[in-house]
């Protein structure tokens, strides 16, 4: 009888250990299980990241790995891209929704070129409109005009304009400067992120309203290297 007894919960911790294995695998850990209620419901979201790339980086990564497609081939041509737009993204506070309608409406072409200046990439568009933009709740006109006043809420450190020569900056750095440059943001909500050494994206958490709002989960996975490099702006 105790024999039976000890096989049962072994068979039972057994079958614990193998769902909380499923459970990862399929990212359905605890922070998944809080957003769940909401489900994607286009609209229902805390709050944006308005998620800034340093386009030399990705020019010289997409080098690195021998990428010619058309969305590389028209970022890293012979314009001088510095920060473009990579996205705006509704975020839960925890967790983060994505592909709210399934399958999307279709973006308009020439919405999508009104948006080559800021985000110097037709399938990046495209694609961020399937992504994020049907969980913002807004149509596709409103959503995209919300991008265009969240990067227009957004000053540039002058250092970072037109760099001419490689910069090897901390990322705390980079906070730093964008905080002098934008009154009313603080540490909290601002992130660094980077590859194996580069700077990659300033990512700026705001509210629905595109006021600049704290984000503990963006921060917790910003970049914790000591220094990033910056190639130059093409051209520079």
């Amino acid at each position: 009888m105790m024999r039976a007894v000890s096989s049962m919960r072994f068979s039972k911790a057994v079958a614990s250990f193998i769902f909380g294995l499923l459970l990862t695998a399929f990212g359905l850990g605890s922070s998944s299980w809080a957003q769940d209620k909401r489900q994607n419901a286009p609209g229902e979201f805390d709050f944006y990241v308005l998620s800034l790339s340093w386009s030399p980086s990705f020019c010289e990564a997409s080098s690195e790995r021998g990428s010619t497609g058309r969305s590389t081939r028209t970022q890293c041509g012979d314009r001088p891209y510095s920060f473009v737009v990579h996205g705006l993204w509704p975020q839960y506070d925890r967790g983060f929704p994505n592909y709210c309608q399934r399958p999307a409406p279709r973006l308009e072409r020439n919405l999508m070129a009104s948006m080559l200046d800021l985000m110097p990439a037709p399938g990046l568009i495209y694609n961020e409109w399937d992504k994020h933009g049907t969980c913002s709740g807004l149509g596709q006109r409103a959503y995209f005009e919300t991008i265009r006043k969240a990067r227009a809420a957004i000053k540039i450190p002058a250092d970072y304009l037109d760099l001419a020569d490689m910069k090897t900056v901390a990322p705390a750095d980079i906070e730093e400067a964008f905080i002098k440059a934008n009154p009313g943001l603080s540490n909290t909500a601002i992130a660094v992120t980077c590859d194996s050494k580069r700077l990659s994206e300033v990512r700026i958490c705001m509210s629905k309203d595109l006021q600049f709002r704290a984000c503990e989960e963006i921060d917790r996975r910003a970049c914790r290297r000591d220094t990033v490099v910056m190639p130059p702006v093409r051209g520079g």
